[in-house]
């Protein structure tokens, strides 16, 4: 019998890497996401298991992240789990290769289009989980629709809370759209984690990676939530998000701008066309 598969999007360090190693210890074949070859080969030796395979893609371009998509979803028709976990915190506003601001592109658009392009392979699975690392910051982040280049009003940890926002959006309105399928899609807050993006980003401190983990493991294991979804988490346990990711007609616009700009097909909600 083959191994659950997981794909772990920004494993080569932090909160990803250890994920990456807990899963493997529940038995799972992982696929270690890094945004070079030889950051993602060098996790994976580290990992030092045949359960580790690779996936490369530097998430500021939209085509990398859709080919690495396709591709996984070639080599491994069945995924089990995806774990939306690669970040950044930008300090100065860059655009991208799309026209995306950075923070915004990594951590938000290259998760919605690998997203989609897995949710067949996802399907596939007896019980397809998504699991998206967002941030408690969430609750202090706002969408604008018409900026998301930020050319107005950007400012490092703006952008940040912003994406994951975002992040939260996303979730609840994946859930409403697989209504109905045997895939599942979740929040949640890792902690406040000694990584190197909290260090670059608020200046140090945190707690250790090992327990920035437990909540994205629990969330992508546990049988207790076979059929839990739209939910978010912290400290490995179900709890209300910020009030701004309540909003099911911003998570609905938010979707359809990303759709719109990723040149993304929607998933269709029950009932519509």
């Amino acid at each position: 019998m083959s191994p659950p598969i997981a794909v772990v999007t920004g494993a080569t360090e932090g909160i990803g890497k250890e994920t990456a190693v807990a899963l493997l210890r529940k038995g799972f074949l992982v696929v270690v996401h890094g945004r070079s070859e030889t950051r993602a080969q060098e996790a994976a030796d580290d990992l030092a298991s045949s359960n580790v395979d690779i996936a490369v893609a530097d998430f500021s371009s939209m085509k990398q992240t859709r080919t690495m998509g396709d591709a996984l979803a070639k080599k491994h028709p069945r995924i089990d789990v995806l774990i939306n976990n690669a970040g950044v915190f930008a300090k100065t506003r860059t655009v991208t290769e799309d026209g995306f601001e950075l923070t915004l592109a990594v951590n938000h658009f290259a998760h919605f289009v690998l997203t989609h392009a897995l949710i067949g392979a996802l399907g596939a699975a007896d019980q397809g989980r998504i699991v998206h690392v967002a941030s408690g910051v969430h609750s202090s982040g706002q969408v604008d629709l018409d900026d998301l280049t930020f050319e107005h009003h950007f400012g490092g940890y703006e952008a940040y809370a912003s994406s994951k926002l975002m992040n939260v959006l996303f979730s609840n309105e994946l859930s409403r759209r697989l209504h109905g399928t045997r895939i599942t899609s979740n929040a949640l807050h890792p902690g406040v984690i000694a990584t190197k993006l909290l260090r670059s980003g608020f200046g140090g401190g945190g707690a250790s990676v090992e327990s920035g983990a437990r909540t994205s493991v629990k969330v992508a294991t546990d049988p207790a939530l076979a059929k839990t979804t739209g939910a978010y988490f912290s400290d490995e346990r179900e709890v209300a998000p910020g009030a701004r990711a309540k909003d099911p007609k911003l998570a609905r616009a938010l979707y359809e701008k990303s759709c719109a700009l990723t040149g993304t097909t929607p998933l269709a909600l029950e009932g519509t066309a």
